[in-house]
């Protein structure tokens, strides 16, 4: 008897979701497309890009890589001055990218908590003992 009150209010609330998501596909909205042209300031920006890479490039451990692969920084910095503008905006948008992800521990280790918070959560819903010896 119990089984078939709980049956009887999901498919209740099944009807209803079914019939909401119905009138909400039968609106119809406005998709536009269309190309954005992006600015790109020659002069000033690419001095800026220029001492984003150089100071990555006098980085210890990014020295130390290049040194690895073969590459001095001297040559490696002549082959960044003779870059075009759009190519040296792009290498200095990813050594931000580079030098955000490298200092982020703090946020791996929370993450990490998160996640062992959340697996001890669902065992203790699933009447499972977590014993941590």
């Amino acid at each position: 008897m119990a089984m078939a009150r709980k049956a009887g209010w999901f498919v209740a609330v099944a009807v209803m979701m079914a019939g909401w998501m119905g009138v909400l596909g039968s609106v119809r909205g406005v998709a536009e497309a269309g190309v954005i042209a992006s600015s790109f300031e020659d002069a000033g920006s690419r001095v800026e890009d220029m001492a984003k890479v150089q100071s990555f490039l006098e980085n210890k451990v990014v020295a130390q890589k290049l040194v690895d692969y073969g590459v001095s920084p001297a040559e490696a910095m002549a082959k960044v001055q003779a870059m075009g503008a759009q190519d040296l905006h792009r290498l200095a948008s990813l050594t931000d990218r580079a030098a955000a992800g490298t200092s982020d521990a703090l946020g791996f280790l929370i993450g990490l908590a998160i996640l062992v918070i959340l697996i001890i959560i669902i065992f203790k819903l699933m009447n499972k003992e977590v014993v941590v010896r």
